[in-house]
């Protein structure tokens, strides 16, 4: 599975897909990073020894999902310090090296793999605490080569953490994703999926504003509702439309990332 956060250019999505306040804050974010990287290491601390044991996604066993957020930590470090510094760093080198490092880590022992989440979520935090407010305004180039602003990390954090954490099927449920991680989730997603479908779409969040996304001349061909959380798991195929309220013909929805 590759990182969760390649969107197409902004410039091409709907004008309701985001909304105004898009990125979340930096600080609401880090908060949400915090509280996601305790319940991951909750939630593996608690798991059986065998990390083999297949997780929710495709492939991939929970050491692979628990190595894939260790790793993603570091690469989002090297995004902070090249915005702290102005010296480039990427994600990774390669698609190539991404992926031979998380194989390689899958089947290590579960404390040690423990261990290497707690130690690179350790060295996040440390990385976003050193950057100033013009570290965070300067720009850096995303693993799917989108420039964008560093605040926009500790939201692609909160997206591998919050959703990883599910994939890894040990107890934590879509319905326990916080309303507002879920919210922000929705309209990212759907921006992403904006230019991607050939029919408009209304989703009606309880409790937020609605989120149109696709063709935005259309009047759309589907209004879904239900909670946030049951709204992000229907857009990145972790839940199914049956447990939304559905009005219109509900298109299938391309694969995200």
């Amino acid at each position: 599975m590759s990182d969760t956060g390649g969107r197409a250019n902004e410039s091409s999505q709907h004008p309701q897909a985001r909304g105004d306040a898009w990125p979340p804050e930096v600080s609401s974010a880090l908060r949400w990073v915090h509280d996601g990287q305790r319940l991951v290491e909750q939630t593996v601390a608690a798991l059986d020894d065998d990390v083999r044991l297949p997780s929710a996604l495709p492939g991939w066993s929970r050491g692979h999902v628990i190595t894939h957020l260790a790793r993603n930590a570091d690469a989002l470090v090297n995004l902070l310090e090249w915005a702290r510094t102005g010296n480039p760093a990427p994600m990774y080198s390669s698609r190539h090296q991404r992926d031979t490092e998380i194989e390689a880590g899958a089947e290590r022992p579960l404390g040690e793999q423990a261990g290497d989440l707690a130690e690179s979520g350790r060295r996040f935090a440390e990385a976003a605490a050193r950057l100033t407010e013009h570290g965070w305004s300067a720009r850096v180039t995303s693993a799917q080569g989108r420039d964008i602003p560093a605040s926009e990390v500790p939201w692609m954090r909160t997206r591998e953490l919050w959703l990883h954490v599910l994939d890894l099927d040990a107890g934590v449920a879509m319905d326990d994703l916080p309303d507002d991680i879920a919210e922000a989730l929705v309209r990212d997603v759907a921006s992403w999926m904006s230019s991607r479908i050939d029919t408009a779409i209304e989703l009606r969040p309880h409790g937020h504003p609605p989120v149109r996304f696709g063709p935005a001349a259309e009047t759309p061909s589907a209004v879904l509702s239900g909670p946030a959380c049951r709204i992000a798991g229907w857009l990145t195929g972790r839940t199914s439309a049956n447990e939304l309220h559905r009005d219109g013909v509900v298109p299938t929805l391309p694969r995200w990332l």
